[in-house]
């Protein structure tokens, strides 16, 4: 399996040109924190399990392994790095994990999104 790589903005520095367009500073801690939730969600198994999720309040992981054709420990890694993005929580109840959709999150994105129009 390919390891993705994030690669950090740099700072220009160096000559500028001559344009005098107005033009804000960029948050690099905001973007990279974008970009790692856009990541997240560029997997078709991660964007499955985030769209199944929006349906139900929490499932079983066992009840999400079921509708991919991938073993539950594949599964297993996918909702970690769902996780890590903070698109979904998990709730253990005795030996069964039950993951339910940050939707707050969710928002944020497709509010970011958005406002890029």
């Amino acid at each position: 399996m390919a390891t993705r790589q994030v690669i950090p903005l740099k700072s220009v520095d160096g000559p500028r040109c001559a344009c005098t367009s107005p033009i804000g500073a960029i948050d690099r801690s905001e973007i990279e924190s974008r970009g790692a939730v856009l990541a997240a969600l560029g997997d078709p198994i991660r964007l499955g399990i985030v769209e199944l999720l929006s349906r139900h309040d929490r499932l079983c992981v066992c009840d999400i392994a079921e509708a991919f054709p991938v073993e539950q420990p594949t599964i297993s890694h996918h909702l970690r790095l769902l996780r890590e993005a903070n698109l979904v929580d998990v709730e253990r109840r005795g030996h069964w994990a039950y993951y339910g959709l940050r939707r707050d999150t969710v928002k944020r994105v497709a509010q970011n999104l958005v406002d890029l129009l």
